[in-house]
């Protein structure tokens, strides 16, 4: 069974396949490598030395850099390695090389779309049924499905569509918070001229509905 796994070719740790204990020699592209510490499967193993602040290399991408100097043959896990995605970025400098700026000769530029009671812009015209909880996901499947059957034609409308999900009942915390902010964030989405809301209380499915004017 092979012990480790370099998983690109740029790539400057490998990742342990099988637990493998200090002293062990490993073989990688040619060059033999002996381990300092042991290194659970699953995790980094250092090919070379590191410097403080230099770049990991996995999957060919940086995915961090060393918060310390570390040793060729070492296990290398959250305290050897710091995300690069922290700090503040300003993109206010950078430049977008290849790209040229659309000359408008100062005229009006418009588009084909719908224009919301709050100001937003929608693209599309359409009819969202969306659940609070995923009980009434059934529910809300019949309704469309129903809707389309029993409608002629959709003239103004561009779609009606459901969005099922599993969540709602019995989350806490964070958890329902996201849920609910994901649903709010829809309900007020400019492509959704009108939202059925469906929701589950005393057994028995409520619903409530918002619209909005193109």
């Amino acid at each position: 069974m092979k012990e480790f796994l370099k998983i690109n070719p740029a790539d400057n740790v490998v990742v342990a396949i099988q637990p493998l204990s200090a002293g062990t020699k490993i073989n990688v592209d040619g060059e033999e490598i002996t381990l300092l510490t042991d290194v659970p499967a699953g995790h980094k193993c250092a090919l070379k030395d590191f410097a403080e602040g230099e770049n990991i290399i996995k999957y060919g991408f940086p995915i961090g850099h060393a918060r310390h100097a570390v040793k060729k043959g070492s296990y290398m896990d959250h305290e050897d390695i710091k995300t690069n995605l922290e700090g503040t970025l300003d993109y206010s400098d950078i430049q977008l090389k290849g790209l040229t700026k659309l000359q408008t000769s100062g005229e009006q530029l418009t588009f084909e779309g719908y224009e919301r009671p709050d100001g937003q812009v929608g693209i599309r015209n359409e009819v969202w049924v969306l659940p609070t909880v995923g009980c009434v996901n059934g529910i809300i499947k019949q309704i469309v499905e129903r809707t389309k059957a029993e409608l002629e034609n959709l003239d103004g409308i561009d779609g009606i569509f459901h969005f099922p999900h599993n969540y709602g009942c019995s989350q806490l915390s964070e958890d329902h918070e996201n849920t609910k902010k994901i649903l709010r964030n829809m309900v007020h989405h400019p492509n959704a001229g009108a939202i059925l809301v469906v929701s589950l209380a005393s057994s028995k499915s409520s619903v409530a509905t918002t619209t909005r004017t193109a």
